[in-house]
């Protein structure tokens, strides 16, 4: 695998300077929160959920109740990794037509109006159809700033990584409970050596869904993956099963950023004949740390 030192990224056409490479973005934002001494706050939401018009209503709600990074799910017809919340939010998105190019306009619509960073949520399969290279360049001309894929483990990520890293995307991996010390080493390789990103550590094994209570062994957990972090100083964010106030306040203590999604999708779902938009924007308020 060749990578290319962080600090000599740039633009394919060799326009851009480092402070323009898109996944600045999200360094740039997690040290903007930890200058403030708060977290950062991740909702996730599905693009094309309920409709693409009210998609981009809502993540743009979410970007001024205070959102610090967006994930836009890309609809998968066999997604893995969640749970049924989400799972129903993408056939919806997929029975109405979504598609990796409707997912590229809402990207752009978002981008236009708002400057936070935007991540990619989606599975390989989509993304190898649509051509890594042409899905990395697209991405980046759309506004996104790195990507997530959950079905994507760092020993099997080198040719989306070269193209991600070439157009100055950040490309974020997995970790969720399970995952052997040498796998958290190759991920935090792969991290360091690109333009910036962060690790998303899983809370719990399984698919995705809110939750009551945190897992007791998360704290363990996170000083196991902060032990090859550290020196590098990655951020590190905690996603699945998140969805109160007292959830996001507890994670932030052990790591920079909180991801909430299938709580979002349930509230989009509950409202979604009436303002969503407005009800996501105020509760993206409440989970924010005074």
């Amino acid at each position: 695998m060749e990578t290319i030192p962080t600090n000599q990224l740039q633009a394919v056409d060799g326009a851009a300077t480092y402070e323009d490479i898109p996944a600045r973005k999200i360094t740039r934002t997690f040290e903007h929160a930890k200058a403030e001494g708060r977290g950062v706050l991740i909702p996730y939401f599905m693009c094309g959920y309920p409709n693409a018009e009210q998609s981009t209503e809502i993540i743009l709600a979410a970007a001024e109740g205070g959102a610090d990074i967006i994930e836009l799910g890309i609809p998968f017809s066999d997604p893995l990794a969640d749970g049924a919340t989400i799972q129903h939010a993408g056939q919806i998105a997929l029975e109405q037509g979504m598609s990796m190019q409707g997912c590229m306009k809402i990207a752009a619509e978002v981008s236009a109006k708002s400057a936070v960073p935007l991540l990619f949520m989606g599975y390989y399969n989509p993304i190898l159809s649509y051509g890594i290279e042409r899905f990395c360049q697209d991405a980046r001309a759309h506004g996104i700033s790195g990507f997530i894929v959950p079905d994507l483990p760092a020993d099997e990520a080198d040719m989306l990584q070269d193209a991600a890293y070439r157009h100055g995307l950040a490309l974020i991996f997995l970790i969720p409970p399970t995952t052997p010390d040498a796998r958290i080493k190759q991920a935090v390789e792969r991290i360091t050596a690109g333009p910036g990103g962060f690790l998303y550590c899983i809370s719990l094994s399984g698919v995705t869904g809110s939750r009551k209570e945190l897992p007791p062994q998360l704290h363990s957990f996170i000083k196991r993956v902060r032990s090859f972090t550290a020196e590098r100083e990655i951020p590190l964010a905690v996603g699945f099963g998140l969805s109160t106030p007292e959830h996001i306040m507890l994670v932030t203590q052990l790591v920079e950023g909180a991801v909430v999604g299938s709580a979002l999708v349930n509230l989009i779902d509950r409202y979604k004949d009436e303002q969503p938009a407005a009800y996501v924007h105020t509760y993206i308020k409440s989970l924010i740390q005074k």
